[in-house]
């Protein structure tokens, strides 16, 4: 079984303990409340709109950090009976609900800044120190919360913690726009340059061209994640896994992978084309060969596989009847195929409950063989052996060693020159009835046609020598296996 190692480049990180996502969320939330609170009365002390709509971007995120925090706690929640992928989605409405209220605040902004431009109304500003300070203390608290909460969002997969980070890395930059607005105001009215008067409002039109663009950023990415699309981060992974699952031993083909995200929580859904004659157990080790790859790129993945079978290219004759006999739950063996011409005869025997009727088991084989015929239509003919499986395990009178049969059997295999010993040789009665049993030496590579064909000629030798003997049955060993 090989073993696959992913790339590091497409490995998701595992996520992190449930207590550190609320507490970067809880600490959002309150720097939030502290910095638009100092906005605010500064705006309005001051009568700066530029102050005015940095508060009102930081209200938006004083609400989103509320959200989030109660969504962060309602997300980690365990599936139940009425939600059976888990509370995941919450998180991805609160980021949905985050851009609703950044577009109405940004709305309100932009009429408030072009009412101000046209009409001069309100132009005049007081001045003050006190919005150089906030605006400084807000960009050092921004700087140190949008780090810590993009780490942890990272980390715990979390859009909400996500969209909390990138809120407050754009306060950044819409408190400089602030804090040059301010200035270039404050030096226009001590020179009396009206043009630079403007500056406040156009300040404020920049922070809402901010807040749009974070806002069409995040509203593209919770729409997404609503619409159940394949999470942007995990598509590289993906692809990756594609050429993983297809490289399994027994993969014919990946002919389904899909992948929802809810919350943190990914789940994977995927079809396996395998080989329509591959065992019950090898199915299941394959099956989870093929989890524990996703497991490798999405670490707590919800993982769920469908396998169906396939026919492959390199499937024989053999394995085609046999996959038709395994296709309606029968057992057949001792299949032999012939060739005349274009047309193929085939020879099996099949195997039905020793309770079954005459009639019952003959409209089985007419079934079988009539699907083996659909199946590969240049077989012309086929000819069923039915044999009955006994229902009943038997109880031999006797199981002992026989001097006389054994004897006489290794004269009989004195005619065939590749049976090197016959050794083992145990003698079953079951009332009338006569078995013998034994082990066979013959070379190492031997053919297995020839085994075959040697076994057989001895089982018919050693009937005609004995008639008294119902059954002799062989096991072939290789001469450095012969554990005598």
């Amino acid at each position: 079984m090989s073993q696959i190692i992913p790339s590091q480049q497409a490995r998701i990180e595992p996520r992190i303990d449930t207590r550190e996502k609320r507490s970067a969320a809880l600490s959002s939330l309150l720097a939030a409340i502290g910095i638009t609170l100092l906005k605010f009365m500064t705006g309005v002390m001051t009568g700066s709109l530029g102050m005015l709509s940095e508060a009102a971007h930081s209200t938006v995120d004083m609400v989103a950090a509320g959200i989030t925090l109660l969504s962060v706690r309602v997300s980690d929640l365990p599936a139940d009976e009425t939600h059976h992928y888990g509370h995941g989605k919450i998180e991805n409405l609160s980021a949905f609900t985050e851009v609703v209220i950044m577009l109405g605040s940004c709305v309100w902004i932009v009429t408030e800044a072009i009412s101000r431009i046209t009409s001069r109304e309100h132009i005049s500003l007081r001045p003050s120190v006190w919005p150089f300070l906030v605006l400084l203390l807000s960009i050092a608290v921004d700087f140190s919360r949008s780090r810590h909460l993009h780490h942890v969002a990272q980390q715990s997969s979390s859009q909400a913690l996500e969209a909390d980070a990138i809120h407050f890395g754009t306060d950044i930059w819409s408190s400089l726009a602030v804090l040059i607005g301010l200035t270039a105001s404050l030096v226009g009215s001590r020179l009396g340059i009206s043009a630079l008067q403007l500056a406040d409002p156009i300040a404020a039109l920049v922070v809402s061209a901010i807040i749009l663009r974070v806002t069409w950023k995040l509203g593209r990415k919770t729409v997404d994640a609503l619409l159940d699309a394949t999470p942007k981060e995990i598509r590289t992974a993906i692809r990756d896994l594609n050429r993983e699952l297809g490289a399994i031993p027994g993969v014919v083909d990946v002919t389904r992978l899909r992948t929802r995200r809810s919350g943190a929580e990914y789940f994977v859904d995927l079809t396996l084309g395998l080989p329509r004659n591959l065992t019950f157990q090898r199915t299941e080790q394959v099956t989870r060969e093929a989890t524990a790859a996703v497991e490798r790129k999405l670490p707590g993945a919800d993982v769920v596989i469908h396998t169906v079978p396939m026919a492959t290219g390199t499937e024989s004759v053999h394995d085609r009847i046999r996959a038709v006999a395994a296709r309606m739950n029968l057992t057949i063996h001792d299949v032999t195929v012939q060739r005349y011409g274009q047309q193929l005869q085939v020879e099996q025997h099949l195997e039905v409950n020793e309770t079954m009727s005459l009639q019952q088991a003959h409209d089985l084989a007419t079934r079988l063989e009539a699907e083996i015929q659909r199946e590969i239509p240049e077989v012309a003919s086929i000819l069923t052996h039915i044999e009955s499986e006994p229902a009943t395990i038997e109880h031999p009178q006797s199981q002992e060693p026989d001097r006389d049969l054994e004897r006489r059997l290794r004269n009989v295999a004195t005619a065939f020159p590749e049976i090197l010993d016959i050794h083992d040789v145990m003698v079953i009665r079951m009332g009338a009835h006569v078995q013998v049993n034994c082990h066979c030496t013959m070379p190492d590579d031997l053919p297995m046609s020839k085994v075959h064909s040697v076994i057989t000629s001895l089982e018919g030798a050693f009937k005609l020598e004995v008639p008294g003997v119902d059954r002799l049955l062989i096991h072939p060993e290789p001469a450095t296996d012969n554990r005598r």
